[in-house]
Order: structure tokens, then sequence, then C-alpha cells
């Protein structure tokens, strides 16, 4: 079996939070007044077929806005960080904070039952899940579940198997998941209590966690520099 590896502290954190406000985003989104999910588009795209299938116009239009939203968040984050390799002194605190900006803004468009909202809310998502494709190996994702549960899946047959485990992509898939469950139960009691400002909170934790990064990451750089031979 193979060695559980120590990831750095703020792997884990950033993961397991990024996690947890895309559950609590697609929450919103989908209690709302059209009931779409905006964190990940396997779902999104079987509805366009279906509208497409119907000749359900105004459908069509919706869903193929929510999908070029999400599209464009992806691409607004790669022309930023401009790399797929998750690695300390990229510019993660830059795509958080327009992502936080973003949330607000989708607030008062929700309010007024405008598709702009669920628009601005999908390039939120898709900013975020840009934002990182690998951590040493590991596929990493954290607006949509599915590699997840298939890497769980594939661990689990090696497990029978007696083979070598995956253990650092099975830790990720793990976090990921229980992250993203937990935003979702707490975007739902939000939404129950607060409505579509519920999105202040999953807003205010890419904002903190935007400010967070970039203090962690100078406090390293300072370590780092302190520590060099003059």
């Amino acid at each position: 079996m193979t060695a559980p590896v120590r990831l750095p502290r703020w792997v884990w954190i950033g993961v397991i939070t990024l996690a947890c406000i895309a559950g609590m985003v697609n929450a919103v989104g989908y209690l709302g007044f059209e009931h779409q999910a905006v964190s990940h588009m396997s779902g999104t795209t079987t509805l366009l077929g279906v509208a497409l299938a119907r000749g359900d116009w105004r459908g069509v239009a919706d869903l193929w806005g929510v999908l070029i939203a999400f599209s464009l968040g992806a691409m607004v984050s790669g022309l930023i960080i401009q790399d797929s390799t998750l690695r300390l002194g990229r510019r993660y605190g830059v795509v958080l904070t327009i992502e936080a900006g973003l949330l607000l803004l989708s607030i008062p468009l929700f309010v007024r039952d405008q598709i702009w909202g669920a628009l601005l809310a999908a390039m939120a998502c898709g900013l975020q899940n840009a934002m990182v494709t690998t951590y040493s190996g590991a596929i990493v994702r954290t607006t949509h579940l599915t590699g997840m549960f298939t890497d769980l899946g594939i661990g689990l047959g090696h497990f029978i198997r007696r083979m070598d485990l995956p253990v650092r992509r099975l830790m990720l898939s793990g976090l990921i998941i229980s992250g993203f469950l937990a935003g979702g139960m707490l975007g739902a009691w939000l939404f129950r209590a607060l409505h579509y400002y519920a999105l202040l909170i999953p807003a205010a934790l890419t904002g903190l966690t935007g400010i967070g990064y970039v203090a962690y990451r100078h406090w390293t750089l300072l370590r780092l520099r302190e520590g060099a031979p003059a």
C-alpha cells in the first residue's frame, strides 16, 4: 500500500473551503427561481438537449448562457494564472477576489429573478474550477464530484485486488466530496433563512480565502528569504 503523502496545510484548507463554497453556490442556484445548477455543466448540457428537442427556445438561450458563462470564467482564470498545476506563488488571490465580486453582483440580479444572476454565479464557478487542474498528479476539481467518486471507485477496486492505492488522490477526493456536501447543506439552510442573500456567505468566504492565501504566500516567501544564505 502506498504511504500517505503529507500535503501542505494550505492545500488542505483551500480544497475544503473551495469545495464548500461551490456546494453553497450550487445549492442556492438550484433552489432559486430557475432551479439551475451553476457549478457543474453535465446536467446543464443534458437540459439543453431536452430544451432543443422540445423547441423551448427560451430555455435553450438560458442554458447556453450558463454554459458560456462557466467557460468564460474558466477562460479568465486561464488568462490570470497561466498554469494548470497547483503551486504556491500563483495569482490565486486575484482569481478568488474576482469570484467574490461576481457572487456579490449576482445577488441583486437573482433577487429580481433575472437569468443574469445565474450567469454570474456560473462564471464564478468556472473561474474557481479552472484555478487548478492537478496537484502532484491528482486531479483537483472543487465544483463538481464526478471525477472524485470515480477516483474513489477506482481506489476501491485496487484495494479489493490488493494493488497499490493512490492515497494522495483518494485523500483529495474525500476532502472535496465532504466539503461540497457540507456546503450544499449549509447553502440550503442559508437559502431558507436569507433567500438569495445567502450568497453573501460564499462571497465573503471566497474573499477571505483569497486574502488568506496572499498573506500565507507572502509569509512563506519571507521565511524563505530569511533562511536563504547571505
